[in-house]
């Protein structure tokens, strides 16, 4: 895995394909290697180069490191798009990782091409401020639960109803879940990432073409706190998924891809003048 250098910080990260630069951020305690299931072989086929990388605190922080923090990651987000994206890219983001991208839309707004915000929010309402605390704490205080328990917690926050009453589904589900469950030290630092302030105000000024994909039976990040975001970017679009909850790209990757195509090819050219005018974008670079 490639490494880059983001203010004294080694950042490992994935390419995948050739053409105008894609970098996904993913969401709290899951590594940037999920989004190769479903979403990267779909972009590559479409012509497009796809950077993924792990968000910090997913690989184990140093004895004594503080805990990352949102602006940590943006930063990363930004040197990536700097010095391995060539200066501007598309970006995609989900959940925590949809929140960095609009802080990168806020404050670096020349380096997006466009942004695909899914599974988003821009402020936290009194159920999800409960669930994020009540989670921080539990993770802080140092105990480990079962497996079992967090598959079936994590299932019951990120599925559809749909596939929880689908036995094979669930059942499939189930066992990946609790095959592989984020380390605790995973949880107990990237977990408070998820509390956010009032933030609609400042995503009135991003000028970036935007696409927000709300998933219908997300209990995370619900469709109308999607919306409240899509209201405040000016010309953004909206798209709501159904039958999946905040899985929606892992639940239903078929649709969610279709959007996602659709979307960045109506901003890009087609196949052919994506090369032909590949000036747009930078050459990219290596540190």
């Amino acid at each position: 895995m490639p490494l880059v250098s983001v203010d004294g910080v080694k950042i490992g990260y994935s390419e995948h394909g050739e053409g105008e630069p894609v970098l996904m951020v993913m969401g709290t305690g899951s590594p940037g290697h999920v989004w190769e299931l479903h979403q990267v072989p779909a972009l590559v086929r479409a012509g497009y180069r796809v950077i993924t990388f792990d968000n910090r605190g997913i690989a184990p922080l140093a004895y004594g490191a503080p805990k990352p923090t949102v602006e940590d990651i943006v930063g990363d987000v930004v040197g990536l798009i700097r010095y391995v994206c060539g200066g501007r890219a598309h970006l995609i983001g989900t959940s925590m990782g949809a929140h960095v991208v609009q802080e990168v839309l806020v404050a670096h707004p020349e380096l997006a091409a466009s942004a695909v915000l899914m599974a988003t929010r821009g402020r936290q309402d009194a159920f999800r401020t409960a669930l994020a605390d009540a989670e921080a704490r539990l993770y802080a205080s140092g105990v480990q639960p079962p497996p079992l328990y967090t598959a079936t917690a994590k299932a019951l926050q990120s599925l559809s109803p749909h596939t929880l009453n689908d036995e094979a589904a669930v059942r499939t589900w189930l066992d990946l879940l609790e095959l592989f469950p984020p380390p605790l030290e995973v949880l107990r630092a990237q977990t408070l990432l998820e509390s956010i302030g009032d933030r609609l105000g400042a995503y009135r000024t991003i000028a970036a073409r935007c696409m927000v994909l709300a998933f219908a039976d997300d209990l995370i990040t619900p469709p109308h706190l999607n919306r409240e975001v899509a209201d405040a970017i000016a010309g953004c679009r909206y798209e709501l998924v159904e039958r999946c909850g905040h899985f929606g790209y892992l639940e239903r990757p078929d649709a969610v891809n279709a959007l996602l195509l659709d979307f960045l090819d109506g901003i890009s050219t087609i196949h052919d003048e994506r090369r032909m005018r590949a000036h747009e974008f930078p050459a990219k670079t290596r540190t």
